[in-house]
């Protein structure tokens, strides 16, 4: 009897067993854990981001198997700063930007390029009789900092202007992100971007025939602008470039959607604005500028856009010159070639 009780309690125990192994096997054997990836912006959520944002949304990133945190960025965000103290795995910059600061010491790389064609512009009063790149001459120009100036210093040394006020060159105001220098006649013409702050002036009164426009890119000065960056060091560890593959392509296919799609592209990114600020009308137009920029292809930095992004930097070798030798290492296609 006794001996029959001990049989029992022992199947008891084995069944017991048996359906926790069962269980343990059912919950994590089908499904492995999603791989972490943060990403800090460059800016606050806008449309200049979406693909990120609607990549999230739509579960591309879930489906890849990654669990992606997407930072905003602001006035006081530097990316550089950020990834260099290792708050972010991949970061989004302008190239003069994260060249200047791989020159500096912070190790970027350039691991993919969504944005093909450059949105800067400097956008003039008509009324100040500015007309040409040579009117530019001993006028006030607004300008944005924090890495958003490189582009305005190269192409102001290839127009031969000094830009700390001397005689013969221009003032430079240090701009606000908005367009109140202009607006407020502090400044003969400040910087805009063609899916966003050119419409701000429109917005507060502006027709178009009051405004000249020179676009970067007619004017052979056009820098790369929204990369995906990367730490140097970090590229070597085969898990962290397959994990980035796999982030760049879903982020592609964000970038796809939204362009597509702008009207609930725009309503995404205003899901994700905690300032309630932004207007669904401007992102949605926002989103139809920013398609116009997009490579619309893997991802892949092409060389020759690269290569004149540093031509440009270079300026000549003049003293205003942003980067001061032709960086090496500073592309990579390994992330995109992980996903092959």
């Amino acid at each position: 009897m006794a001996d029959r009780r001990m049989k029992t309690a022992r199947g008891a125990r084995l069944r017991l067993w048996t359906g926790v192994l069962a269980l343990c096997l059912a919950g994590g054997g089908g499904a492995r854990a999603a791989e972490p990836v943060t990403l800090q912006l460059k800016w606050v959520p806008q449309a200049q981001f979406a693909g990120y944002y609607v990549a999230q949304a739509k579960g591309f990133y879930k489906d890849a198997g990654l669990d992606v945190t997407i930072k905003p960025g602001g006035p006081d965000v530097a990316p550089p700063q950020v990834i260099a103290g290792g708050g972010a795995d991949v970061v989004v910059d302008w190239m003069p930007s994260a060249l200047a600061a791989r020159e500096k010491g912070v190790p970027l790389v350039n691991v993919a390029q969504p944005f093909k064609r450059s949105g800067l512009m400097l956008t003039c009063r008509a009324d100040t009789g500015i007309r040409s790149p040579a009117d530019l001459k001993g006028r006030t120009l607004g300008v944005w900092f924090s890495g958003n100036e490189y582009p305005f210093l190269a192409w102001m040394a290839k127009l031969g202007l000094k830009t700390d006020g001397s005689p013969g060159g221009v003032t430079v105001l240090k701009q606000g992100f908005n367009v109140d220098p202009l607006i407020q006649k502090q400044a003969d013409c400040v910087s805009t971007m063609s899916y966003n702050e050119y419409w701000q002036v429109l917005d507060a009164g502006f027709k178009p025939e009051q405004l000249v426009v020179f676009r970067y890119e007619d004017q052979g000065v056009a820098t790369l602008e929204d990369g995906l960056y990367a730490l140097d060091g970090k590229l070597k560890d085969k898990a962290f470039v397959a994990r980035l593959g796999k982030f760049v392509r879903a982020s592609m296919k964000g970038w796809a959607y939204a362009a597509a799609h702008p009207d609930e592209a725009a309503a995404i990114v205003l899901d994700n604005d905690a300032s309630g600020a932004q207007t669904e009308r401007h992102q949605t137009r926002m989103m139809i500028e920013i398609a116009k920029l997009l490579d619309g292809g893997d991802g892949r930095l092409a060389p020759a856009d690269y290569e004149r992004t540093v031509a440009i930097l270079l300026a000549n070798g003049t003293d205003q010159a942003v980067i001061t030798r032709k960086p090496e290492g500073a592309w990579s296609h390994a992330v995109s070639d992980a996903g092959d």
